[in-house]
């Protein structure tokens, strides 16, 4: 009976988040909380993936050089992947594609693609170590979308089925943006934000200790993600179809078939890489060494 009485609880113990979206005004423009984790995202992932890059031989200037390319070729694919997605909302209203940012709106997938291939583009450019540079990125870029979700959590931005299970989350500030009074699954800032850190942490302590390509601890972050990001789908409620399949699950489906392909090429063509690399994955020094990169002179 005590069982009975307690699952009927069960959809009165969600967890009310009754917090306002904006954190701060700056004259015309709104700093939501997503916007201001997104922030403290990017500095955290380019920090960790600054220090990785130091074990790995690569000096801090050239990592830092890297992330000024990447960071906004990321936050520029990322914004342009959701007004693609969204274009009903911006078609009449093309500035907000801009002044509009820093209130929410950034894909995840358009941010992963738009900071690798602008690191890659540049590192190519300048010939530095394109495998050692991926997996120096892949733990910065999973730490960023972690720490960028805990905004989404608290601005309630991606919908979810309802739920009664009792970590749902129910929005109750009059000005959410999720769904007023609803109890519904914490996908996106509950799900995928554990997710995140979990696959940082086989990145951190599994993959960099067990991997011995260069690059495949980038494509195992790729296909992680994917698998993960494909299967959220399912309790999402807010994503666009293309013949009613979501299209987040197309996108994933080609993440994870890029990365086993990724991974052969980087098998076969590995690139050159740093003594210090060849140290810590091998345990010796490799034929196909390259000397320290050197950084551009300004």
């Amino acid at each position: 009976m005590a069982a009975m009485a307690l699952l009927q609880l069960l959809p009165f113990l969600a967890i009310d988040i009754d917090i306002d979206p904006t954190f701060a005004e700056f004259g015309p423009f709104t700093l939501t909380w997503h916007g201001l984790f997104t922030a403290i995202g990017i500095l955290a992932g380019v920090t960790l993936s600054v220090w990785l890059a130091r074990k790995d031989g690569i000096p801090p200037e050239i990592s830092q050089e890297i992330a000024l390319v990447g960071v906004p070729c990321a936050i520029i694919g990322s914004r342009l992947f959701y007004v693609f997605e969204h274009w009903d909302r911006f078609s009449g209203d093309l500035p907000e594609i801009v002044f509009g940012i820093t209130e929410g709106g950034l894909t995840l997938y358009g941010g992963l693609i738009g900071g690798a291939l602008g690191g890659v583009i540049y590192s190519l450019f300048h010939r530095w170590p394109i495998g050692i540079g991926l997996d120096i990125a892949a733990p910065g870029m999973i730490l960023g979308q972690g720490l960028g979700r805990i905004g989404d959590l608290i601005n309630g931005e991606h919908h979810a089925d309802p739920s009664d299970l009792p970590w749902a989350v129910r929005y109750v500030h009059p000005n959410t943006l999720g769904e007023f009074g609803v109890a519904v699954h914490p996908t996106a800032g509950g799900y995928e934000m554990l997710g995140d850190f979990l696959i940082l942490g086989i990145l951190l302590l599994v993959a960099r200790r067990f991997l011995r390509a260069p690059g495949w601890v980038f494509c195992s972050y790729m296909a992680l993600y994917g698998v993960m990001r494909f299967g959220l789908s399912f309790t999402r409620t807010d994503e666009q179809t293309f013949y009613d399949i979501p299209v987040p699950q197309l996108v994933s489906g080609l993440l994870v078939g890029l990365a086993v392909i990724l991974a052969g090429v980087l098998m076969k063509y590995p690139g050159p890489v740093t003594p210090e690399y060849a140290e810590r994955v091998w345990g010796e020094a490799e034929d196909n060494e390259a000397p320290p990169p050197e950084a551009t002179p300004a």
